[in-house]
């Protein structure tokens, strides 16, 4: 990848992955192996894996029983210019997948989703990526591999088992920080020029080594805040998000 001036192909990406809702869903039909698109919603695993929750009576959940491979198609979505938003092709393969924290992670993103995720024929589906193909702009396209677009965690488990509390303490005790980090520190796509009026309420909905991730209370606005430096334990979360609410105060 090359990287030139202020554009980096790999952090567009992975903001793109932690961020965006909703997104189209290509599976393959069994009868003939023509393509299927749905749209579907998305949050992410404390690696950045796409994490979805699909009824076993959709056609799509269906077809990838069958077959795996699938494809995802992200974007950040402008109404004014639709193609001058960045958009995220990914390929890959999916699989259903058990795990607590991608489920609450999940239902911290779309919080609607609570009144039925409990119903028999919902499963949560975690994608791996195989590969990224990144249209950020006219001459800023770029394919990633799908190793480039999971961030390496191997490092941060303790981060991993504290992710839940520091969640928790965060949203019910710095409320007034996380409205800071969206509405001050955050360039939010779709919305020109920063003048639209942001929510005055935010919740956030994860943290990693790299960011965090906010959603609006009116459910309108996601947002990822990355960090300039990684973390790996909850003291460095702590100070990093302590630095970040002074910056935002001074802005």
């Amino acid at each position: 990848m090359n990287e030139t001036d202020d554009f980096h192909p790999l952090t567009a990406t992975r903001k793109i992955l932690r961020s965006v809702a909703t997104g189209a869903l290509a599976t393959l039909e069994p009868e003939g192996g023509a393509p299927y698109g749905s749209l579907v919603t998305v949050a992410t695993d404390f690696d950045g894996a796409p994490i979805l929750l699909l009824s076993d009576l959709a056609l799509h959940t269906r077809n990838l029983k069958v077959d795996g491979r699938v494809g995802l198609l992200l974007e950040e979505h402008n109404p004014f210019e639709p193609l001058q938003g960045a958009r995220l092709s990914l390929n890959g393969t999916i699989e259903r997948t058990e795990n607590a924290d991608a489920r609450r992670r999940f239902l911290a993103r779309h919080d609607d989703a609570r009144g039925f995720a409990d119903f028999a024929d919902f499963s949560l589906y975690r994608l791996t990526p195989g590969r990224g193909h990144l249209v950020a702009d006219f001459g800023r396209i770029n394919d990633l591999s799908g190793s480039d677009l999971l961030i390496d965690t191997s490092a941060a488990a303790s981060l991993t088992d504290s992710e839940e509390g520091i969640v928790a303490h965060m949203n019910e005790d710095h409320r007034d920080a996380l409205a800071l980090y969206a509405t001050r520190l955050v360039a939010m796509p779709g919305i020109c020029d920063q003048t639209a009026p942001l929510p005055d309420g935010w919740t956030m909905t994860g943290c990693d080594p790299l960011g965090i991730d906010l959603r609006s209370d009116d459910g309108r606005h996601t947002a990822r805040l990355d960090f300039e430096e990684a973390v790996t334990d909850a003291m460095e979360m702590c100070a990093t998000l302590v630095a970040l609410a002074k910056k935002a105060r001074l802005k």
